[in-house]
This record gives structure tokens, sequence and C-alpha cells, in this order.
């Protein structure tokens, strides 16, 4: 076999790609990896660990605040910024390295350049000037997703930011701007709302958090006012006016518009696929809306390419893209995994107080037909709650009332993003409220409050 034949070429090094690669070579295939940028892609060095980082010096932060409540003493608190940066880029590279290492440990072929699909089964890389050519009978592209830039609103590094500005910030905001309330948007509105920034969301749909529950939504928006936050719903930016120390933003709300004036912005209005450029259009690839479209094993229906990740649509999350990734290596490899299941990939929200959900919310429950029963129990009752000085918050489960299957999960609170696990599992067990109720969990943990939401569908619950 020649240098530049593998059985599998994968396009992109970030959480699916680079997880597909390692998971090939470890059933014996011969696999060549290609990243235009960073290994580890947008997600480890731009996204979800960085970001992460950031947020845990705001929760220390916050924290220290509130050490009276706690018994304890703390005066002259304060930041770095600088030094908060720099902690979650040190992190970020740690984590580049390591997938580095993960590659060649594997025996990957990890090439760094521009990769362009010329066939079915080959691939153009360009890299300093130097061109190479690969092939392989299949073909995994995964070259993520980028921020989606609407006119006007484009990021400038300077008073307009986008998600890599406000990670290596050029100064601390004073009066920000948030546009859009999804994950990415919320959890910088509340980094930086924690830090001091006088903080301002516009969502241009009926709620924050659009798609998570209602009543998660709810609650999310009455905890971030609480923290000083101004919440702007079925709101729209339609224009910013950019100036040296100040941007002034055109918001438009109930068919009113204003002029508010801040001195940083940050556009957080959705993604879009990294689809241009690498030679789908010529192969019949189907993109629509910017996503590569595939069936539930990832296929895109042309030779043997594959897509999987951000690029082939929501749910974009990164453990989505990685377990693509590990299925789409053993169906290569000619094993017979599971198609992966949207309704039972867990989504998590990293703001304060986190959120965290899975499954079918209330409402979509209702819609898909079923007789439903839905349970809630709040942090207030909870004894760990309580001595973790976290009382504010709720677990919510819906369950079809016939069969008692659980069809989602949504929580609010302290460690969700941790506990909800535990329902994912869960679902993917295909549990029912029976297997739930009669689960022992331990005490004194937030995880009874799993238990007593699911008590709570059927009207048994003990401490509420």
């Amino acid at each position: 076999m020649a240098a530049t034949e593998f059985d599998m070429i994968v396009i992109g090094a970030g959480p699916g790609g680079y997880v597909a690669a390692i998971r090939g070579a470890q059933l014996g295939l011969r696999v060549a990896v290609v990243e235009r940028e960073h290994m580890g892609g947008i997600c480890l060095n731009w996204g979800c660990i960085p970001t992460k980082a950031m947020l845990r010096s705001a929760e220390v932060f916050h924290l220290m605040h509130r050490a009276a409540d706690f018994g304890l003493g703390a005066t002259g608190v304060s930041y770095d910024l600088d030094a908060v940066v720099k902690r979650s880029r040190a992190i970020a590279g740690q984590l580049n390295a390591g997938v580095g290492h993960l590659l060649k440990k594997n025996k990957v072929t990890a090439i760094m350049g521009t990769a362009r699909l010329d066939a079915a089964d080959r691939v153009t890389v360009k890299a300093e000037g130097k061109t190479q050519t690969l092939s392989a009978p299949n073909i995994v592209v995964a070259t993520g997703a980028r921020a989606r830039d609407l006119p006007g609103l484009e990021g400038d590094g300077a008073r307009v930011w986008s998600y890599k500005h406000a990670l290596k910030p050029p100064h601390m905001p004073k009066d920000l701007l948030v546009i859009g309330s999804g994950a990415i948007g919320i959890e910088f509105a509340s980094f930086y709302n924690t830090l001091g920034a006088k903080t301002t969301v516009v969502e241009v749909m009926d709620r924050i958090l659009p798609v998570e529950d209602a009543e998660i939504s709810a609650m999310a928006r009455k905890a971030f006012e609480k923290q000083g936050m101004t919440i702007l719903e079925k709101a729209v930016v339609t224009g910013l006016d950019r100036q040296k120390d100040h941007v002034v933003a055109e918001i438009e709300k109930d068919g009113t518009p204003s002029r508010k004036t801040f001195d940083t912005v940050i556009s957080a209005v959705g993604i879009v696929g990294n689809v241009e450029d690498i030679g789908l259009e010529g192969l019949g690839v189907r993109v629509e809306k910017t996503h590569i479209v595939t069936d539930r094993m990832c296929h895109t229906g042309v030779g043997g390419i594959y897509a999987i990740g951000d690029v082939a649509g929501a749910p974009w999350l990164a453990h989505k893209a990685s377990h693509e990734g590990v299925m789409v290596a053993e169906r290569i490899a000619g094993g017979n995994p599971h198609g992966v299941d949207p309704d039972s990939i867990a989504g998590c929200t990293y703001c304060q107080p986190q959120i965290a959900s899975v499954g079918l919310t209330e409402a979509q429950a209702k819609e898909r037909g079923h007789d439903i029963r839905v349970g809630r129990f709040p942090f207030i009752g909870n004894g760990k709650a309580i001595a973790l000085g976290e009382p504010e918050g709720m677990i919510k489960t819906v369950f079809d009332a016939k069969t008692g299957a659980l069809l989602g999960a949504h929580m609010i609170g302290a460690e969700v993003t941790e506990l909800i696990q535990g329902y994912v599992v869960g679902r993917q067990l295909e549990t029912t409220e029976a297997e739930l109720m009669n689960t022992v969990f331990p005490h004194p943990t937030l995880s009874e409050m799993m238990h007593e939401s699911v008590l709570d569908a059927w009207d048994r619950a003990i401490h509420f």
C-alpha cells in the first residue's frame, strides 16, 4: 500500500474527526486525518473547554463574594481578566497537545493542511505551498461550523465581538450587549455579568434559551434578572452604529424601535456549517441551510462519503460529534453499530445557574400525541442543595402516562450538567418510571432530586 493510500480519511480533527480517526485505527484501519487549523477543533481550542475554564473562574469569584454565607471571611475580592484568559488558553493548549499525542499513539497519520474532495475516494491537501493527494474508499467530513455573521452585526474584534474575540477580550466590558440567548450567548452573558459588566441580552424568539423547556427558560430568566441582567425577548437588533469607544445598537421590540449605547457587543446568533470549497458540489453531496444532509448512519448517499458533527446539522454538540465519529468508524470497519438518536443526546449550558436537558420538552411531548405525566422537584427540598448554599433550581421529568417511558428530563440549578447523565443512561436503557422509582439514590446527594421528580410524576414525592 502506497503512503498516500488509506482505508479512511477524516477531514477535520475536532471532537468528531479526531475521535473517528482514533477509533478507526483501533479497529485496524489505516487512517489519515487532515486539520486546517487546530488539533481538537473549535470545541477544544475556542469553544467548550476554554469557555468552561473562564466560567469556572467566574463561579469561584461569585462564591468568594458569598463567603459570609458559609461562615467565612474574604475581603478585597478582585479578578485579573488577563490571568483568567491566560489560564483558559493554557488549558486549551494542554489539551491541543494531548490530541496530537493520542493520534500519534494510535498510529494515525495527522496532516496539517487544507483538504478538498476531488472524488468520492480522493482528497487533495494543500499546505505551505505544497500539494499531496490521498486516497481511501471511505472519507469522513468533519469540518465543523463557524459563527453566523448577520449583515451589520459582524464581529470586528474591537467593540463588536464573535466568540473568539470574547475568549481573548481586548478589554473588560462595562456595558455589554449580547445578541442571541442560545448556549453560547448565555454563557458569555453569565461570565461577563458575574465579573461586573452591566449586561443586556436580546433574543428574537419569545423566550431566552428557546430550545429548552418553557418552565426552565422562565426560571432562567428570573435568575438572570435577579443577578442584574436585562433580558429583552421578542426583540431584534436591526443595526449597530460603531464608534471608537462605544456602539449604538438599534433595537426593535414589540414594533417599537429604540437606540441604546453599549461599550461592547457580543454576537451569538447561531452557526453555519463549513461546507464551502471542499468539493461537495461536484460530487453531488446534498447541502441544505449550510449543513450536509445524511441518513441516520451519517452517510451522505454518495460513495463512501460520511459527514459527522456540526457540519452534519443539529444538535450542534461536541459529544454528539464524538459519538457519530465512533459509530462511523465502526461501520467502516465492518461493524453494525446503532444510529445516533438526537432525542437521547443531552444539552448542557454552563451559565449560573447551570441548565441541562435530554429528550422531549413538555410541549414537544404533547405535540407528538403523548398522554403525559410530569414530575417536578425543587432544589429547596433537597438537603445537599441547602448545605451547598444552592437552594434555587428544579428538576422536571416528563413521562408517557400509558407506558411509563421517560420522554424527557429538564434541570436548572447547581451541577445539573453532571446530573443529567443519569437520565441519559435511563433513556438509553429504555427505562420506565418503575425502574427509576425502585432505584436507591445515595443520601445526601443532589441526585436524590432526580428520584423525587420521578415520584412526583405519580403523586408519590416524599419531601415536597
